[in-house]
């Protein structure tokens, strides 16, 4: 059954103050799990202990391709610790995908982490933004990383805004990577000139066509994201999550 999880970074303000606070409350307004975006310091068992509590399961980690170079030991001690299996690569820096040479470079670093993460139990991801559909040698960025790595060593947590938003449907980049789309970040925008974030379901993109084609590859999770506030934002995102939910029964 799919499950609806929030991006951690939606709220970074109110984590960086009060991190397990702003867990709890999450936990409150219905959240299946949380994907994080960094922990504050905060010792794992002290997390898991909270999502315990409030029966929040860890929907995924955004963690650096160079943190999982450098410390990939560190990295996974402490996901497995949360119980968490999912870890995604939430951005590359130039110099990992501004050229060919440097794409395959970067592929080969994937495909390395993606097999040793599996050893371990837990699936590579790579998160988009909207850099990726710019094209080298006439192909996507992302198609380049997703058509050079191996199906079982990475998978694709497509951002649907960011691919709305560079004038492209999110429904053709689902049916293309299929089964490797397993999770799905679900931001909604608020027009087509003023393309910042806003309440999911409150803005143009088109969630009910996004979740049926999740449905039939069974995508595992749906997990919000919200950059831009009116209003309180727990209010929000809490709108969101009930919106979300309504449409993933029908």
């Amino acid at each position: 059954m799919s499950k609806i999880g929030l991006q951690l970074y939606s709220v970074k303000e109110l984590t960086e103050k009060d991190f397990l606070g702003t867990l709890k409350k999450i936990g409150q307004l219905g959240f299946d799990g949380v994907e994080f975006a960094g922990y504050y310091n905060t010792a794992a068992r002290e997390i898991k202990k909270l999502m315990d509590d409030y029966n929040i399961q860890a929907a995924g980690s955004h963690i650096s391709i160079e943190a999982l170079i450098d410390n990939f030991n560190q990295v996974v001690d402490f996901e497995k610790e949360l119980e968490n299996p999912y870890v995604v690569v939430p951005y590359l820096a130039e110099e990992y995908r501004n050229s060919l040479d440097a794409l395959k470079k970067t592929v080969d670093h994937l495909n390395e982490i993606g097999a040793k993460l599996k050893e371990n139990g837990m699936q590579l991801y790579y998160h988009n933004h909207g850099f990726e559909f710019e094209k080298i040698e006439g192909q996507y960025i992302l198609d380049h990383i997703v058509s050079a790595t191996e199906a079982e060593n990475l998978h694709v947590e497509l951002d649907t805004y960011w691919v709305a938003s560079m004038n492209l449907d999110p429904l053709d980049f689902i049916k293309k990577y299929g089964k490797r789309c397993s999770l799905l970040h679900i931001k909604d925008m608020k027009g087509k000139e003023d393309r910042s974030s806003t309440i999911v379901g409150k803005g143009i993109m088109d969630f009910a066509s996004i979740t049926k084609a999740g449905k039939d590859l069974g995508t595992k999770w749906y997990t919000i994201e919200q950059e831009h506030f009116d209003g309180d934002q727990l209010d929000e995102l809490g709108q969101g999550y009930l919106y979300l939910k309504d449409l993933l029964a029908k």
